[in-house]
């Protein structure tokens, strides 16, 4: 079952994941400077809020998580922002500039780095609806005759190698990073599943993973080379399926995971797994590669404790903490957290959540 399905049918639109200071230099962790001792990245996401719910993810940050001992939140906005170099692309409810920075003082002054989200690559639609990118410009499609109903797929994908797709999104990502005055992005790039697809004339026939690591690559060379920016990444489309016992949401199984080799190391690898396993090998691969890791959880307490053990447990100096995703706005995540400490809700998304990062980090706590 795929990290989407659970969420039952939340749009993934936007997120939100509380990381370190704003104020530290790129590369650094929050409060400690060169030749101190780094300080765990403790993390939660969710999706941007609509703009009359940013008060009340303040008021989480500085009542709620910060005391819990988050220091870190990653804002997965994707097209739910003012874009001024495409307004035709926002979707509803988009937050503005001035809310972005009023957001940045807010996580500059408890100490918390705020990273903004987009989702690159993949995740161009959800069921029936298509994300406005390919319905303002469908020749950028990767798979342009698929049915626009989005029968019988997962996500629609954006062409890595269309020489227009940079020309729009890297402006929009640069409104980002001077929105929340950031000094990291997390450019997302999971579940791709289609690329190198036969209906594009451009891909069609090529290497999956050379196409993956292409794009990778483009978005490191503008963030890392030109903004010095920290990029994050989801790690599941560079991990091979074949050999590692996860799924095909979690791993690839569609020839990206060779990329792993064709990217630089400095990417902070997102190692996200929601299922209850003994162990998670791709959180030693990914250190072992030479890649820092934020391995990542989400939902059931048990599974979410069992994964940030595992991190523990094969830490090197490349682990830089954990990561508590939450696949839920910003807006109700806040509320269930302000109410305190609950039991969760079988199936309810916020209320298993919260109970998951609470239980987190409490353990990083101990």
């Amino acid at each position: 079952m795929s990290r989407v399905e659970w969420v039952a049918g939340q749009v993934l639109v936007g997120a939100c994941c509380v990381v370190l200071s704003a104020g530290a230099a790129v590369g650094e962790v929050a409060g400690h400077g060169a030749g101190q001792p780094p300080q765990e990245w403790r993390g939660v996401h969710c999706f941007v809020p609509s703009p009359g719910g940013m008060a009340l993810l303040k008021r989480a940050i500085a009542e709620v998580l910060v005391p819990m001992g988050v220091n870190a939140v990653v804002l997965e906005v994707n097209y739910r922002f003012e874009y001024q170099s495409h307004p035709e692309l926002r979707q509803s409810n988009p937050i503005s500039k001035a809310l972005a920075r009023d957001l940045a003082a807010c996580c500059r002054e408890h100490k918390v780095r705020l990273i903004p989200q987009f989702n690159c690559l993949g995740h161009q639609s959800w069921r029936a609806s298509t994300l406005p990118l390919l319905v303002k410009y469908p020749e950028l499609d990767e798979t342009p005759k698929i049915s626009k109903q989005n029968r019988w797929i997962y996500c629609r994908s954006w062409c890595p190698l269309h020489p227009r797709v940079n020309e729009i999104i890297l402006p929009m990502i640069d409104e980002l990073i001077d929105a929340f005055e950031s000094d990291a992005f997390h450019v997302g790039m999971d579940e791709v599943w289609l690329i190198a697809s036969n209906q594009c004339p451009r891909c069609r026939d090529k290497d999956p993973a050379d196409l993956f690591a292409k794009a990778v690559n483009d978005y490191h060379r503008h963030l890392v080379g030109r903004r010095r920016q920290t990029m994050l990444m989801w790690g599941d489309r560079l991990i091979n399926g074949k050999t590692m016992p996860y799924g095909p949401w979690e791993s690839s199984w569609n020839g990206t995971a060779a990329a792993i080799d064709k990217i630089p190391k400095d990417i902070i690898i997102c190692d996200w797994h929601y299922g209850l396993q003994d162990d998670y090998p791709s959180v030693r691969y990914f250190q072992q590669k030479g890649f820092r890791v934020w391995p990542a959880s989400w939902g059931a307490v048990k599974a979410a404790l069992s994964l940030l053990d595992c991190g523990r447990r094969d830490a090197t100096d490349r682990m830089i903490g954990h990561l508590c995703t939450t696949w839920t706005g910003a807006d109700g995540l806040s509320r269930e957290l302000l109410k305190g400490p609950g039991h969760p809700k079988r199936g309810d998304v916020t209320s298993n959540a919260a109970a998951a990062l609470r239980a987190c980090m409490a353990r990083l706590r101990e």
